[in-house]
């Protein structure tokens, strides 16, 4: 399949049809008269892109490429911002080589000349960043290293039940080479299908656990990072209690401090056993404290993903006056009836109704989850307003917080577009607090959209800033967060960031703009 340039995951996937028809449909119901008027994407050689700026050493140059639709697939990430500005053709900032490496000795050759050339690197895997975590936004050339070349499952320690595992792997490619071992990493962010093992390192991704194992960090056990003084390898340990851990240096680093090569990583035993159940509620409130109810209970659900009203009739067809929870158990070594059993109980103590008949909320829920992107694209194209932030807080703060960011969101949108709709889920849970994350819809004007967008997010993000939440649960922080996330972070480990990356890339060439 043919990947997209300029929006999400693969051409032939994007919505079309009956599904594009029917998208329309419920938007204009929602939004009438709103603009839907569709717009199509510019082709590449109509961009009339720059030249490139550097030229490779010949040494290097059967790893690189200066090919304009290579070149403009690697500008952006795919936040809606960057779609909007594909759209448009508005490529400003362009990397001049894609550099696409097949071992780790190339990674530590092309670091060598762009330090030394000091020629800005930008590490890349699937590109999927929302954050502007992979676009070359400063002035001057730049070299985007793609590690996609490195994508195999190198060993296997079946004792230990972990794996070896080159960074530029793919998500259903990593798994394809686990499933005959009948072993999978069971990381399953919603990019799953067009991110890498390396990008969920460096960004400290969300995965698929609604508790427990909710951040890729949770299944580190060593890494490997090029960096251009040397490469860092933790040893493999399943822990550590001698002094800072090395792998939290590099995980969440977004490729300032180094390359990521390859990582051993734990891994499980392919579940056999599920349970799952939806419920739900006739008040929000009442929804709340029955998902931090069992987020404390000590069972673990595999999914714990609460849908407020909103986001249960936008995404999974359901009318429902407090909203939806979707519950899932599962366990390769022992039935789990039991626990979904306990989980339904603490529900229905607060009012929780399990959901009877034909329909699976869940499943709907599930189904729309892996379209939603496209479906994102397909409204950016109609001058839509559609994106999404999340957060985290702590369960005594959510109520103050929900408020807030609900508040600006819809204060924002009001002066800017007149009418739209904001919804929020849980997608992790912890017995402390709630990953909350919100959606935005709105009605836009072409030409305006980003502009747009961006006001809506800065009034969000100062309401997240103000009431507790973080700028980021695993989206990370690229440069779109970095004006909340340096309010966020303390002085003292701001100054410690700043040292480790002055030692590890002398030159600055790392990625230039993100964290620091």
């Amino acid at each position: 399949m043919a990947r997209s340039w300029w929006g999400w995951g693969n051409d032939e996937d994007a919505l079309g049809g009956a599904e594009l028809a029917a998208l329309i449909d419920r938007v204009g119901a929602l939004l009438p008269g709103a603009d839907l008027t569709d717009h199509a994407p510019p082709e590449v050689a109509d961009l009339a892109l720059p030249p490139a700026k550097v030229t490779p050493p010949d040494s290097l140059a059967d790893l690189c490429s200066s090919d304009p639709t290579d070149r403009a697939a690697h500008t952006h990430g795919k936040a809606f911002r960057d779609v909007v500005r594909n759209l448009h053709g508005d490529l400003e900032n362009v990397p001049d080589v894609i550099a696409r490496p097949r071992t780790e000795q190339h990674v530590i050759d092309l670091l060598d000349w762009c330090s030394a050339e000091r020629i800005p690197v930008i590490p890349f895997g699937g590109g999927s960043s929302v954050v502007g975590g992979v676009e070359p936004r400063f002035d001057g050339p730049a070299v985007t290293i793609d590690l996609a070349r490195l994508d195999q499952v190198v060993e296997i320690d079946r004792t230990s039940r972990a794996a070896r595992i080159q960074a530029g792997v793919f998500g259903p490619h990593l798994e394809d080479q686990l499933r005959p071992h009948d072993l999978t990493l069971r990381h399953f962010p919603q990019s799953f299908e067009f991110s890498t093992l390396g990008g969920w390192l460096a960004t400290r991704a969300g995965g698929h656990y609604a508790t427990l194992h909710t951040h890729i960090d949770d299944l580190v056990e060593s890494m490997r990072v090029v960096t251009p003084c040397g490469v860092s390898e933790s040893r493999r340990l399943p822990g550590s209690g001698a002094g800072p851990s090395p792998d939290r240096l590099f995980l969440g680093s977004e490729g300032t401090l180094g390359i990521i090569t390859e990582a051993w990583m734990r891994l499980q035993d392919r579940p056999a056993h599920r349970a799952n159940a939806s419920l739900q509620f006739a008040d929000y409130a009442s929804a709340v404290a029955a998902t931090g109810a069992v987020a404390q209970s000590g069972l673990h659900p595999a999914n714990c993903r609460l849908l407020d009203p909103a986001e249960a009739f936008l995404n999974a067809g359901v009318t429902t006056g407090g909203g939806v929870l979707v519950l899932g158990f599962e366990s390769a070594d022992h039935p789990v009836d039991s626990a979904l059993v306990r989980a339904v109980e603490i529900c229905r103590e607060h009012g929780g109704e399990v959901a009877e008949g034909k329909r699976n909320p869940g499943a709907d829920w599930r189904s729309s989850f892996l379209r939603m992107p496209y479906q994102r694209d397909a409204l950016a194209r109609r001058s839509m307003i559609v994106e999404t932030f999340e957060t985290a807080c702590t369960w005594d703060r959510f109520e103050a917080l929900h408020a807030a960011v609900t508040t600006a969101a819809t204060d924002a949108i009001r002066q800017i577009a007149g009418v739209g709709l904001v919804t929020c889920r849980f997608t992790h849970v912890y017995p402390d607090g709630p990953a909350p994350y919100f959606g935005v819809y709105a009605p836009g004007t072409w030409g305006r959209t980003m502009g747009q967008w961006d006001e809506i997010k800065t009034a969000v993000s100062d309401a997240l800033a103000a009431n507790g939440g973080t700028i980021t649960h695993h989206h990370a922080v690229g440069r779109d967060h970095r004006p909340w996330y340096d309010r966020q972070r303390p002085d003292p480990f701001a100054a410690a960031l700043t040292a480790a990356k002055s030692a590890l890339d002398p030159s600055g060439v790392l990625n230039p703009g993100v964290l620091i």
